[in-house]
């Protein structure tokens, strides 16, 4: 049932804690495709082409950034009407219930903080490769404490810092594309052969040589890729005018990552035999960027895509602590967590639910230790189902609150921000949602994860009713 009072009013609450607005369009855009790309496109790629051929990756990445699309756009009207750092885990207390909303936050609180001691980890396993006396807990800290620093100082410096880690990303997915597609038209030796295969790759095997399924069966790790686009949403709450820089930054990170995305998908079917692009072997070289790179003739293209990834992986920890202690934090504001997290330091940022929420990544720095690639694969698949149920609330919410509206009297054309074609694009976004959610749950090795994301969320709406539900 929805609220009976304005949806101009839902926040006054939540913005009366108010943080720093100290980030910009640029620092938006960046914030959003840092928290794309990442190991799931350098590594990842090349097993979504190995299961689903060429053709059948293109169009997977090309539905996944769609989906990706209209979740954002809903979330942009929000968003836009009321920025708010709690984001959609605020939209679904008052467009969804009291109970979905502390669900909500609660889950994607666990989305990040899930990830956060795997990405430490990993980065530290990497940078093992170039220094094989230096143990990996000595990085595993130093890494900890570098995103730390970068999160607790201020909104500033956090924007900044994943700006230029994001940067880095950017920048190689370009180069890649660009040098690629040189090669492409020969333009660029490719292996010593003045031409490369100029797209014969794309169909030499059929258009779909596994058939059609494959391509819904890895919709949740392509779905997965696009996950951080709604970073956005949480750092509306904190930029200087949230009316102009949310939509901008909405329609410019979702092309550039379905042009980064699709072009690198392209280029890698165009340049490598799809059976050879998933290839499983030690460390970075498994990545299909390596093996084009090498080919190209590109020097020491193996330590330049290690030092890409541990660059991936520190944005990937630093916008998700970010995102995960602002989750805390609205928590805290709204009551529903002792006011001790709400407590913001000289500079803005709510520093106890930093540390709090740094804490939570220790199952994920047990990783390496115990039964690594069991605890990787589990926490990977609680992220990706975790990300998706929070994209379902949005979109949820964005049909209710514009239901709310038209219901108030108010008028389409009095929204700053509005999603197009409404209801069709919330009901879309809702039902391809939901599907890669099931798919999850007909994955063996993922059965574990998906239960147990079932059963923090059954949790979750327990304690919400134990706790906060008002009685009679």
């Amino acid at each position: 049932m929805l609220p009976s009072h304005s949806p101009n009013d839902v926040l006054h609450q939540d913005l009366s804690a108010s943080l720093k607005r100290a980030m910009s369009t640029r620092h938006l855009v960046m914030l959003s495709l840092g928290g794309a790309i990442g190991t799931g496109l350098f590594l990842g790629s090349g097993e979504v082409i190995a299961q689903t051929g060429p053709i059948g990756a293109i169009l997977a990445y090309f539905l996944g950034g769609l989906i990706a699309y209209m979740v954002m756009l809903c979330l942009g009207e929000l968003a836009v009407h009321m920025p708010s750092s709690g984001s959609f885990g605020v939209y679904a207390q008052h467009f969804i219930g009291p109970a979905t909303g502390y669900m909500i936050t609660w889950l994607y609180w666990l989305t990040w903080t899930a990830t956060l001691g795997t990405e430490f980890t990993a980065a530290a396993l990497l940078m093992q490769e170039w220094f094989p006396t230096i143990p990996v807990w000595i990085w595993t800290l130093m890494f900890a404490a570098l995103v730390l620093i970068l999160n607790i100082s201020s909104t500033r410096i956090f924007a900044e810092s994943e700006f230029w880690l994001a940067l880095v990303k950017v920048i190689t997915v370009t180069s890649f594309i660009a040098l690629g597609l040189l090669a492409i038209f020969g333009l660029l030796s490719f292996q010593g052969q003045e031409t490369a295969p100029l797209f014969s790759n794309l169909t030499t095997h059929g258009w779909f040589p596994q058939g059609i399924f494959p391509i819904f069966a890895t919709m949740l790790i392509v779905n997965f890729a696009f996950s951080g686009t709604e970073l956005i949403g949480v750092a509306a709450g904190e930029s200087k005018d949230p009316a102009k820089q949310v939509p901008k930054a909405i329609n410019t990170a979702i092309w550039r990552l379905l042009i980064f995305f699709i072009g690198t998908i392209v280029v890698i079917s165009a340049l490598l035999p799809y059976e050879q692009a998933g290839l499983h072997t030690a460390g970075v070289s498994s990545s299909p960027f390596v093996t084009v790179f090498s080919y190209l003739g590109i020097p020491y293209a193996e330590d330049l895509m290690r030092f890409v990834i541990i660059t991936a992986l520190l944005s990937a920890a630093n916008s998700g602590l970010f995102a995960a202690s602002r989750m805390m934090w609205s928590l805290s504001v709204r009551k529903q967590l002792p006011a001790i997290f709400s407590r913001l330091s000289q500079s803005g940022t709510p520093y106890i639910a930093i540390l709090v929420t740094l804490l939570g990544a220790i199952p994920g720095l047990l990783s390496e230790q115990f039964a690594p690639e069991t605890i990787f694969k589990n926490l990977l698949g609680i992220a990706a189902f975790t990300m998706v149920v929070v994209w379902m609330s949005i979109c949820l919410s964005q049909f209710n609150f514009r239901r709310e509206w038209y219901r108030q009297g108010h008028q389409r054309q009095e929204l700053k921000f509005a999603v197009p074609w409404f209801p069709l694009i919330p009901i879309l976004g809702l039902v391809f949602c939901l599907i890669t959610c099931l798919s999850m749950a007909a994955d063996p090795e993922m059965l574990v994860g998906f239960i147990g994301c079932l059963i923090f969320m059954a949790a979750c709406y327990l304690s919400y009713f134990l706790l906060y539900h008002p009685r009679a």
